[in-house]
């Protein structure tokens, strides 16, 4: 059975860093593409940014680019979305995934894409 456990969310000022975690078991982690997506309070959940099963490819939504990183370590089975330059904007539930074909990126921008979600983890930046 897959498991993602996310961490690192919190609540920070508008300008300041977090980085989350997002921890998997029980699937071959470096076959699958695995994205991050958000919902804030009253919005559908969407796109943040996605990671290639070897970490070639990344994509992001357009507000976070320059601001946001993804990365992964296969050894640890484990992405990350380092945050940089917080606006209250950002402020949402984050939340990892795996998507649900090996060594595709395909509609990766799209929820019904991946078949395994984390439990998601609360970012609050404060203005």
């Amino acid at each position: 059975q897959v498991q993602l456990v996310e961490s690192g969310g919190g609540l920070v000022q508008a300008g300041g860093s977090l980085r989350l975690s997002c921890a998997a078991s029980g699937r071959t982690f470096s076959d699958y593409a695995m994205g991050w997506f958000r919902q804030a309070p009253g919005k559908e959940r969407e796109f943040v940014a996605v990671i290639s099963w070897n970490g070639g490819t990344t994509y992001y939504t357009d507000s976070v680019k320059g601001r946001f990183t993804i990365s992964r370590d296969n050894a640890k089975n484990t992405v990350y979305l380092q945050m940089n330059s917080l606006k209250p904007e950002d402020t949402a539930v984050y939340t990892c995934a795996m998507h649900q074909m090996r060594y595709r990126l395909i509609g990766s921008h799209q929820e019904e894409k991946y078949d395994y979600w984390g439990q998601g983890t609360q970012v609050t930046v404060s203005s």
